[in-house]
């Protein structure tokens, strides 16, 4: 096995799992007749900031759940891939987070929010920036490919269609954006020896 095909690996058997775990539950969702839904995000009420999580993994039907799942599991695999599992999966934590952080305080009032479409735009958000942020050339490259494949997307970031939480694909986006910031590495500092003085020389 190349080193190359053991990245791939890991990376795209956890984004198959994480796909096939969404279909999995809007099957439950349909058999239950819809309970799941419950677990969306209504806003401004406290006790709904504990689906902050479930939401993102909970759809309103399989035309929904349909439409999120290639540009997820395309742009979870090159994040994986491209970041390491344990980078992407904090990543994927902190947009989830400020995805429904967003909905729970800007949502409109008395609406039910659900669907992975946060953590798409969060991904596209990560994936355009964390090259630059971290100055690595491919990943540049990668960032500029990703914008000219899914740069349409960054209008349903705005108020424009009714019954699309643009909401949760803002936040989504700004979570992304914060998460290449967080999680980016950080170069080693040479660090002077114990004792080592620079004095001038007389």
């Amino acid at each position: 096995m190349t080193p190359r095909t053991a990245r791939a690996r890991p990376a795209l058997v956890l984004m198959l799992g994480w796909v096939a775990l969404l279909w999995v539950l809007e099957g439950l969702d349909t058999v239950t007749g819809n309970a799941l839904d419950a677990f969306g995000i209504q806003p401004r009420d406290p006790a709904e900031l504990v689906d902050v999580i479930p939401a993102a993994f909970i759809h309103f039907g399989f035309g929904h759940l349909a439409a999120n799942t290639l540009p997820l599991l395309v742009l979870g695999f090159v994040a994986a891939l491209r970041s390491g599992i344990r980078r992407f999966l904090g990543a994927a934590l902190l947009i989830i987070v400020v995805s429904g952080l967003g909905v729970w305080l800007t949502a409109a009032p008395h609406s039910n929010t659900a669907g992975a479409s946060g953590v798409v735009f969060g991904l596209f958000g990560y994936l355009l920036v964390r090259g630059f942020i971290e100055r690595k050339l491919l990943d540049v490259g990668i960032g500029v490919t990703v914008g000219l494949i899914y740069g349409s997307i960054l209008w349903g970031a705005l108020p424009t269609t009714s019954g699309i939480s643009w909401q949760g694909h803002l936040f989504g986006l700004i979570g992304g954006v914060l998460a290449a910031f967080v999680l980016r590495e950080r170069g080693r500092r040479a660090v002077r020896p114990a004792g080592a003085v620079v004095r001038p020389v007389p």
